[in-house]
Formats: structure tokens, sequence, C-alpha cells
């Protein structure tokens, strides 16, 4: 999460002067006037910040090659903060404006976001509407390589792999990626404009269902989202749908606006706690425009830290309806120090807790996989079945209106969606990847785009438009061409996942997300049963 910027925390003369000890502690006299005691090193007794910046001088001076002191520093300091917690990390200047740039700018890349975990690569979400995020690649696969520079197995840093898979827009880069520890595959992905809007799409059902999809929360994520709704309303919505689905989180204030246009005035939103932080708490305090609208949330395993805000106070306020998978469970809150080298510290200080209680941290530590939880749930069957979801019996609290909810991390949904495997095929998986089905979508829309702007509209299309077999076929004899063989039985048990993607991918390519969402929504379990919660749909 990247929180707003809070009062200077008070660790903060103990990581300035870790930053800093490449020069300030050079010649620096520990103990007044009179030398200590020396070790066998030429070193002084001293505290634990000093000890560092001594053996950086030490080096400086002695060492038997030239070194970059600061390049060392950043080292010494990123492992630092590693060892804490998953979530404090160091930044370097270098690197501090790449990381803002999704909440605050826009870049050419090919979308997603990242961290380098054990020295490999790992998406963390691509970007909604990016070159990564419509070739299927997705949260937690390992990114090996990239146009042959090793990407896994050796020391990289953030910069090296933004500089790595940034380019020109219509430029492409060769990314070798591996899954859940199968064999590594290749993508060839073309970069494009990455963009950074909060609201992906909104739509209006005939039955009056409004539809928000949130991507991020970012500084203009409140305003954003006012502006969808109230066009929604003005058009006659009756219902809201909000989907924080793959929302990774955002800025602590965006989350904070959001649920306050929900909830009534005096309520908690989430409160915050440390060790060395007194409890804060944060309530509504105005009237929101969206207080008495019938509300379904929608949250699976990508839904984090701004997004497990908002849920978990609708749902401890029995506000709205939590529908999906169990939220990602990031609720450490870091304070962000800017220091005097253009580079920062995200330091965590205290946790997230929800208005019943509940930490929306998941465990971390010895012993943990944390960074292999996503898959760790796949294998326990926890995203195919709620009888499987790892419920910590142990930390039991209450709403307002008196349910049971539990904590332990994450945010546990009250309708429990699984993912949806039945329609699933490696044919299917092979035309993702290979963006044959992405470039077979765009080839239809551009030789027929006279003919289908004809349909008015993306619901007159939707409705009336057909995927036929005829077009199967040509996306069979693309496939072929591509190398891509069909397998007996993969086009007929992926029938419904294939002609409803290429018939949202042209969609997309004529009307952008309005055109796609509108499309995909009519297969989406998980919306359809928010739809059945209102007291419509299938």
């Amino acid at each position: 999460m990247r929180p707003d910027r809070r009062p200077v925390s008070p660790y903060y003369p103990l990581l300035l002067s870790l930053t800093l000890v490449g020069g300030l502690f050079i010649g620096r006299n520990m103990g007044g006037n009179e030398p200590g005691p020396l070790t066998i090193l030429g070193l002084r007794q001293a505290s634990a910040a000093d000890k560092i910046g001594q053996v950086l001088d030490l080096i400086d001076r002695q060492y038997v090659d030239s070194v970059e002191k600061n390049a060392l520093v950043d080292e010494v300091l990123q492992d630092i903060l590693q060892r804490l917690d998953p979530h404090s990390y160091y930044i370097t200047a270098a690197e501090l404006q790449a990381a803002q740039e999704p909440l605050e700018g826009s870049f050419d890349g090919i979308g997603v976001e990242f961290a380098v975990q054990r020295d490999t690569v790992v998406v963390i979400t691509t970007v909604e509407g990016g070159p990564s995020e419509a070739l299927g690649i997705r949260a937690g696969d390992r990114i090996l390589s990239a146009d042959g520079k090793a990407m896994a197995g050796v020391k990289i840093t953030n910069d090296e792999v933004m500089r790595t898979l940034r380019g020109p827009k219509g430029s492409e880069v060769n990314v070798q990626l591996q899954r859940g520890g199968k064999t590594p595959f290749d993508v060839t992905i073309k970069r494009g404009k990455v963009p950074i809007n909060s609201v992906a799409v909104s739509l209006l059902s005939e039955d009056g269902t409004g539809y928000i999809k949130l991507v991020r929360f970012a500084k203009n994520t409140h305003e954003e989202f006012l502006k969808a709704a109230d066009e929604l309303r003005a058009q006659g919505m009756k219902r809201m749908v909000l989907d924080l689905r793959g929302n990774g989180g955002g800025y602590l204030t965006a989350a904070i606006d959001l649920a306050d246009e929900f909830l009534s005035d005096g309520k908690t939103i989430v409160y915050t706690q440390g060790r060395n932080t007194p409890r804060r708490d944060v309530t509504a305090s105005r009237s929101g425009r969206y207080e008495d609208i019938p509300l379904a949330l929608l949250i699976d395993e990508g839904s984090a830290s701004a997004s497990e805000i908002v849920a978990g106070a609708i749902q401890d306020h029995d506000r709205g309806t939590i529908i999906g998978r169990r939220s990602f469970g990031k609720g450490l809150v870091q304070e962000h120090v800017d220091l005097p080298d253009h580079s920062a510290v995200r330091l965590t200080t205290a946790r997230y807790y929800t208005p019943s209680g509940r930490s929306i941290q998941r465990p971390y530590g010895a012993g943990i996989s944390y960074e292999e939880d996503i898959e760790d749930r796949y294998l326990h069957g926890e995203l195919l079945s709620a009888d499987s979801m790892r419920i910590d019996s142990s930390q039991v609290f209450t709403t307002a209106a008196g349910r049971k909810v539990y904590g332990g991390g994450g945010i546990m949904p009250d309708i429990f969606v699984p993912t949806d495997t039945a329609e699933g095929s490696h044919y299917l998986t092979e035309l993702f990847f290979s963006g044959v089905l992405n470039q077979f979508a765009f080839d239809v829309a551009d030789r027929e785009r006279e003919r289908l702007m004809a349909f008015g509209s993306p619901r007159s299309f939707a409705q009336r438009y057909q995927i036929t077999e005829g077009l199967l076929r040509q996306l069979g004899e693309m496939a072929r061409k591509e190398g891509i063989e069909e397998h007996p039985g993969d086009v007929q048990r992926s029938r419904r996942q294939l002609t409803t993607r290429i018939k949202a991918g042209i969609a997309r390519n004529l009307w952008g997300n309005t055109g796609f969402y509108g499309i995909m929504l009519e297969t989406d379990s998980v919306y359809l049963k928010a739809l059945q919660q209102f007291g419509g749909g299938a």
C-alpha cells in the first residue's frame, strides 16, 4: 500500500544515519576527544548504526579494489528492511519516481507491477488495460528473462528490471515466464501506454444495476468514482456492484474517502495501531452520497491493502454483501520517509484493523512461505471450495448486526464463489499467452470496423453479434500457423470461453473497456452471484 504522507516517523534519525553512512562517519570520533578501545579490525566500539558507518569507512580506506559505496549502502539498507517484514523496503532515488508512476503518471511499458523476491522478478499484478493484462499474464508469474537478459537466480535491482521491460510504445520484448513451477514458456509483449485511471469501467444494466470496477486507489480515485457513480445514478442506477477484484491498493486517503461515501457520519472505517504508534481511529466524517444504495462488493485473492480496508469497513457495518474469495491479506502500515538524496524508506510502523478489531495482515515470518501464499491457496483447494478456506477459529469477531467474522489475514467473503476452471483447456491457455487470441480479435475488428460499428453501441453489439463457426475455424488456422495445435475436445470444452473472449476482444477494439466488460460480465460467475443477491440474474 502507498499511504498518504504522515508525520515523520520516530525512526527517521536512524534511517537517515544509515543512508548517509558512506560519508558522514569517515574520520568521526566515536568517543569524544579520547579514542575508544579498538577491535582487531581497527574499529571502535559503537552503536549498531555507527558500526555500519565504520565498516564502510574501513572498506573505503583499505579494501583491495575500488567500491561504489552508495550502491553498497543501498544493498545494506534493502537487506535490513526486508528482514523486518514483507512490506518494509528502501527505494533508491532512481527507483522512486518509477515506483510512484502507476498512481501519479503514465509510462510506456509492458504494464506489470513486480517485486524482486529471492533474486527472481515476480509479477504482483498486471495493470488493468495494459499489454500484459491483455495477454493473460497474472500475479505470481516469474519473469525468468527478458530479451535474453536473466532475471532469475541473479542479483538484479528494480531499476534494472524497469530499464529492461520499459521502452517506446510499439516496441517488443520477449519475456520468458514460469507459472507454478511448471515448464517455462515465452511470450512476446508489445509495449504500450500503460493507463493510470482508477475506474476501469462503469456500466449500467437494463434492470438498473450499476457496475464500477476500480483497479487502484490513486490520488484521483475518489473524484473518478463519484463522477462514474453520479453518471450511473443519473441514468437510473438503483443498486451498485463495486468490483475490487485484483485491486492491489494504493493511497490510504483514497480508500477512506471511498468508504465514507457508503457509511454514515461517525462510523469507524479503519484503525491503526503499533508498538510505538498509539491507536488512531479513522471515522466517516460527512454524509455520503451512496449511504442507502444496495451494495455488493467483489473481492478475490488479488484484492489487497486499500481494497481490504474498504471491504472490511463495509462488512463490519453490514453495509453491503462481500462476494468472491478471500482477499490478499496486506494490513501493515508503511511510514513513507523521503531522504535527503531523494531516495525513500517505507517502514512498517503499525497494522490496519477493521472496525470490529480484525487485523487484515496475514501471518509472515520464519517457516511461512509468504510469497507463495496464492499458489498455496490453490494447492490447498481454497480457490475452488469454501470448505478449504483456512479460517482461524480462535479469532472470532462480530459485525454491527452480530454476524461472526474471522481474523487471521485477509477479508473472508460473505458469499464464496470459486474460480472458474471447468471451461479451461491447454489450447485456450496457449491462445492467451501466444497473443493469438488478442491478435485475432484485433484483426476481425480492424477489417470489419465499419460494419461492426453499425451496431451503434456496445450493448447492441453484445446482444446481436454472434461468433460463427467460420470465425472459430479462422482462429484455428491462425493458431496452427503459430504452431498451436488443437487437442481433442479442447475447443468444445472451452467453446463458451473462446467465443466470449473473441467477442469481448472485438468489442474492446471498437469501444474500449465499456465494450469489453459489457460482454465479459455475461459469464462472470462472481458478478452473476451479485445479481442473484439483488434478486435478479440467473
